[in-house]
């Protein structure tokens, strides 16, 4: 339990997608460090190894991995689970609080990683993916955040830097607060669209799922792209895939391909790798720098809430 200090504790780390090697060995030596032994499950290639190494164990860093009803029922002993990395739409949160298993997530750990993977992207559609053809450069263009957190803010400083402006949208941050922070406030979703570069940082919630659609999308001006290194449920594939064929100036960078590629590719043609760029695997966070953040963060969140009954960025349903 929370606060109970000095027992043996068993920590899985368990990696579907794989940490690099030295983050695990900092992991390791945090969770050492408080006397609790590390046991590691990377690279699983199925749920039934996932479901076979959680009996027993005290607590749990994940990454992608999904922790749901089935999971819980056989952590026997599972008091809480920490997603290494800002997203938690692969807990179950309300199965969670029902068998009093805390969780929680490490935001802004990824921030830098994910901001740099924004520009690269942004860079390499901007230049036709380097094929030889005119492009054009970012100095003097506009970028509108939806959802203004951590990771947004690390865009934004790189924005500056390269001489952009910087609009933003986010209904939890006051918009002077948003002013304060360097971007101009927008008062609406809608008011994003206005600009040539959109980029969503916001969770995979029933409010967000596939609200960016052919309403919004159709709004931006010529050559407008959209950035999305959250979910890609948060957009309305349908809308996404027509807008792809009737505006043959829009652009769309995600970080994870959809699970049928087909359909976008057919929509944009031979601008495949231009119009359309998808990283094979979510990649945002996928740097040794991030990995030794996030996984460093959560191993000491585990070790806090053990003993000193630490809760702060536990999520709630």
């Amino acid at each position: 339990m929370a606060g109970e200090a000095g027992k043996a504790r068993t920590v899985l780390l368990a990696t579907e997608k794989a940490f690099a090697a030295g983050a695990v060995g900092k992991i390791e030596s945090v969770v050492k460090e408080a006397n609790y032994t590390l046991k590691k499950l990377e690279n699983y290639k199925s749920k039934d190894d996932l479901l076979a190494a959680v009996a027993g164990v005290d607590a749990m860093i994940i990454r992608s991995d999904i922790v749901d009803q089935a999971v819980l029922d056989k952590a026997d002993k599972l008091k809480i689970v920490v997603r290494a990395g800002a997203g938690y739409d692969n807990i179950d949160l309300k199965a969670c609080e029902a068998k009093s298993v805390t969780a929680m997530n490490t935001p802004g750990q990824n921030a830098n990683a994910v901001a740099e993977l924004v520009f690269g992207m942004m860079i390499v559609s901007a230049r036709n993916n380097f094929d030889g053809t005119s492009g054009f450069e970012l100095v003097n263009r506009e970028i509108a955040f939806y959802g203004f957190g951590a990771v947004a803010r690390a865009v934004h400083k790189l924005a500056v830097g390269f001489g952009m402006k910087s609009f933003a949208y986010d209904p939890y941050i006051p918009a002077d607060k948003i002013k304060e922070m360097g971007a101009e406030p927008v008062s609406s979703v809608a008011g994003l669209f206005d600009h040539q570069y959109v980029s969503l940082h916001v969770p995979l919630t029933d409010e967000t799922k596939a609200s960016i659609n052919k309403e919004l999308l159709m709004k931006m001006p010529k050559g407008g792209s959209l950035i999305n290194t959250a979910r890609t449920e948060v957009v309305h594939e349908a809308d996404m895939i027509e807008v792809l064929k009737t505006r043959t100036d829009f652009c769309y960078l995600c970080d994870v391909a959809p699970k049928d590629i087909e359909p976008y590719k057919a929509a944009v043609g031979d601008k495949y790798g231009k119009r359309l760029i998808f990283t094979k695997k979510k990649m945002g966070a996928q740097t040794a720098e991030a990995n030794d953040n996030a996984g460093v963060a959560a191993a000491n969140q585990i070790v806090g809430f053990f003993e000193k009954g630490e809760t702060r960025f536990s999520l709630k349903a």
